[in-house]
């Protein structure tokens, strides 16, 4: 029974580090410019010093007079070659990129020393655009999903990507749902790109650290034996083949 890209967690960031507007919300789109960091692994803690010391404020500022609604700075746990991910999120794709023009340019001007010293240790990087499904995920991706976080990207058959988002809104999604709450889940979202790669839907968890995320793992893979949810499981790994599994620290959330 093939429920290999479901239950890998099938989640951030985080990440988005550190970012699907929660049910309740409307039909409302929101937008997660998430740029994936390749870094040399001697100089990552320099890195994350030049985030926190010089990007950091304006990024905060961005969010305080409303021209962005949150970011997130996440760096790697487990996973493939992207060490460290800076996730900016907005409410339409036109505030989305303007935001990161602009601080782009504030950066480069007010601290072009940090900038470059940054760009020498995280020397390639991969930008994508995520855009949340309606009715899909537990809370808005601005929502703080706690220290931890489990993000699956997924290739996806473009003719019938929008059945595999079907399907979680109406059958995988509610067995999410039952896991969100104290000790288990903060929240999950589910995305779909709007501009980037090969990578066509993403599944974000969130959890307070990462023992907490596999045991929910494990009680969410029991569900999964419900005979319409492991048909729809199987559907969704027919059409989102081919997958890759990060886990994040989450290591700045604004707000």
């Amino acid at each position: 029974m093939n429920k290999s890209i479901i239950v890998a967690f099938l989640l951030p960031l985080t990440f988005l580090a550190g970012s699907v507007l929660a049910q309740d919300q409307g039909s409302q789109s929101s937008y997660a410019y998430a740029t994936y960091f390749v870094c040399s692994p001697d100089g990552e803690s320099r890195a994350d010093e030049i985030i926190n010391s010089s990007f950091k404020p304006h990024y905060d500022a961005a969010v305080e007079h409303g021209d962005i609604l949150s970011w997130t700075w996440m760096q790697h746990f487990v996973g493939g070659e992207w060490r460290r991910v800076l996730v900016i999120i907005a409410a339409d794709i036109d505030s989305l990129l303007d935001a990161s023009g602009a601080l782009g340019e504030i950066i480069s001007d007010q601290t072009p020393e940090a900038g470059r010293a940054f760009s020498g240790i995280c020397s390639s990087h991969e930008d994508y655009i995520w855009q949340t499904v309606e009715g899909v995920g537990s809370a808005a991706v601005t929502v703080p999903r706690g220290a931890a976080g489990f993000t699956v990207y997924m290739k996806c058959d473009l003719n019938r990507e929008e059945q595999a988002d079907e399907l979680f809104a109406s059958v995988v999604g509610p067995v999410f749902d039952r896991h969100v709450g104290e000790g288990e889940l903060t929240s999950w979202n589910w995305l779909k790109q709007h501009v980037g790669g090969k990578w066509r839907r993403i599944l974000i968890l969130g959890a307070a650290d990462h023992k907490t995320l596999m045991a929910t793992r494990e009680a969410i893979h029991a569900d999964f034996s419900e005979r319409k949810v492991d048909r729809a499981v199987k559907q969704i790994n027919e059409i989102c083949g081919e997958h890759q599994d990060y886990m994040w620290d989450i290591l700045v959330q604004t707000p």
